[in-house]
């Protein structure tokens, strides 16, 4: 029995809904296939985009969509992607799979995109193959409520209203794919081209800066020590290797051992060692905290499905993915008051999705039920929850079994989130809530008799939530039990 405890008055700080964003690239069937089919495909589309995807999105209440990259971002350049689809220039998609692109998705059906799914737009914009011109006449073409040249194109493009955009990355991965550049040397470059990225009007941008790729704290020290003063956001990647090796197989989507699911667990909880230690240092440069780390790629990785285009990033989602993302949120949450956004890689038939698609079939993945499951900590305010949690030992190597989190809405509602590590023992809990009395008790669990059990096209709804049982006793106790391997979400209203 794990013993909990938790008072609704000990708030320590609010959860950003941003946390729960999203990251769309062009990469593989993402974009297309994935979101964009075309005005004139047999798919029910809006405007282009899939009806059923959209539909399936809304109902997570994304907050932010990260787009166009990525590593395609710092080879994107703005203007292919506007104007009449049928006059925009092609190119060739060199990171991923060397297809060719139509540019048929672009400025215009990204903004609309994030107009139907209610999310605020992040932009990452091109330092690694661009220039600090076309960067500030992107901003302006986006922005500007008046007369110049960019708005004056936006305008004959079909959007006589400028967008809100607030959230802008200066550059992706500087250090690989964005230019293999020196920290110093992509500092000079931030302070440079994030002069440029101007505030027009009422539109206030929040500008990211790249950030480090996982372990590298000198890059993070250079940045906030050269030009911290500048950013408002910092940029963290860092991706759940089951195989913790990125020069060989990096380990199969679903065909894994037990020591492989607890090795994988083990490799995603080094997060908590990223965050505190990258966290000291802006502390050192930041003390008020006013920089917020923007966890802007995140989630496993690993090897394609079989008979797919490596460059395509096309995995499957199992029981396993759904922990990782419990996890991880959770550990996101726990250190809110610097993490001010997460966006997990990706959205639809890349890497952790939340959405496969084959033709005009759908279907919801593991880590999808566990943002929608997840949802209800958007906005909240975080709750000292208190536990201790048992090991969960496989050989010489043992790591906490249990991941948590509690918070209070606007609402007064108290919610709580629970992943049990373990892939054979359950876990009992016994949760004392002092200052609040509920009137009703909503839980859910998500789980399944084998490990890497997943939902596929013949089988949509292998793995899906089902009802918690949940008991409170008058004394304040809340009681329940969690099986094996399982992400929970209880309510208390």
């Amino acid at each position: 029995m794990i013993n909990m405890n938790m008072n609704i008055q000990d708030i320590t700080g609010k959860i950003s809904r941003h946390i729960h964003g999203q990251f769309a690239e062009h990469l593989g069937r993402c974009i297309y296939e994935g979101i964009w089919v075309g005005k004139d495909s047999p798919i029910p589309n809006v405007e282009g985009m899939r009806t059923d995807v959209i539909e399936a999105l809304r109902k997570l209440h994304i907050p932010v969509l990260r787009w166009p990259g990525g590593c395609f971002a710092d080879e994107y350049h703005w203007k292919d992607g506007v104007g009449p689809t049928e006059q925009r220039a092609r190119m060739v998609n060199n990171n991923w799979g060397g297809v060719e692109e139509n540019n048929h998705f672009g400025t215009h059906e990204f903004l609309r995109l994030c107009e139907l799914l209610e999310t605020e737009p992040y932009i990452s914009g091109n330092v690694g193959s661009g220039t600090v011109h076309e960067m500030q006449q992107w901003v302006e073409y986006m922005t500007l409520d008046g007369q110049s040249p960019m708005a004056d194109w936006r305008k004959q493009n079909g959007q006589e209203e400028p967008w809100t955009l607030t959230y802008f990355g200066v550059g992706n991965e500087n250090w690989g794919c964005g230019g293999n550049m020196r920290p110093e040397y992509y500092a000079d470059l931030y302070r440079h081209y994030s002069t440029y990225v101007r505030n027009y009007g009422d539109n206030q941008i929040y500008k990211i800066a790249c950030g480090a790729n996982s372990d590298d704290y000198h890059w993070t020290e250079v940045l906030m020590r050269e030009a911290g003063h500048l950013m408002n956001g910092l940029s963290l990647h860092y991706y759940t290797l089951p195989s913790g090796d990125w020069t060989s197989s990096k380990g199969s989507a679903t065909d894994f051992t037990e020591e492989e699911w607890f090795t994988t667990l083990k490799n995603t909880l080094y997060m908590e060692e990223l965050i505190i230690k990258h966290s000291k240092i802006m502390d050192k440069y930041d003390p008020e905290k006013k920089v917020g780390m923007i966890i802007d790629e995140w989630g496993i990785w690993t090897d394609v499905e079989p008979g797919t285009n490596p460059g395509f990033l096309y995995q499957q989602n199992t029981l396993r993915d759904a922990i990782i993302a419990g996890v991880n949120l959770n550990l996101f949450y726990k250190y809110a008051d610097r993490i001010k956004m997460a966006n997990i890689a990706q959205m639809v038939n890349v890497l952790q999705a939340m959405i496969l698609t084959e033709g005009d079939q759908l279907i919801l993945t593991p880590t999808y039920h566990v943002f929608n499951m997840y949802q209800i900590h958007q906005d909240s305010q975080r709750l000292d929850l208190q536990y201790t949690s048992p090991k969960y030992t496989m050989g010489a190597q043992s790591i906490d079994k249990i991941s948590a989190a509690a918070s209070k809405d606007h609402l007064n509602r108290v919610h709580l989130t629970i992943c049990n590590l373990s892939h054979n023992e359950s876990e009992s809990f016994s949760c004392r809530i002092e200052g609040f009395t509920p009137s009703d008790i909503q839980g859910k669990v998500l789980t399944a008799s084998a490990l890497n059990t997943h939902n596929t096209f013949e089988h949509p709804e292998q793995i899906t939530p089902v009802a918690l049982e949940v008991s409170f006793a008058k004394d304040g106790t809340l009681t329940f039990e969690l099986p094996a391997a399982s992400v929970a979400a209880i309510t208390l209203i």
